[in-house]
């Protein structure tokens, strides 16, 4: 949730015109990866939890992409990349 929250502080300084671009798809991939985590967590089995989990890595990976392409563009700094 830490993670989730310092993504949105992130992407409020990106340029306006990424708002329903990056800066969307960062948020919609940060929120996932512990909304997956927690519906995976209540009643499943383990497969189904380790299915739940592997999505939340997917978002994680693509998060992961994200951000370098952040940084790419002049839109985080080194230190914060």
């Amino acid at each position: 949730m830490d993670f989730v929250e310092r993504i949105y502080k992130t992407t409020s300084r990106f340029p306006k015109e990424e708002l329903y671009g990056l800066t969307s798809q960062m948020r919609r991939a940060a929120v996932s990866i512990p909304s997956n985590i927690s519906e995976g967590a209540v009643g499943r089995s383990e497969a189904q939890f380790a299915n739940y989990l592997t999505v939340a890595l997917g978002s994680l990976s693509e998060l992961d992409t994200q951000i370098e392409l952040s940084y790419r563009l002049g839109y985080i700094g080194r230190e914060e990349f």
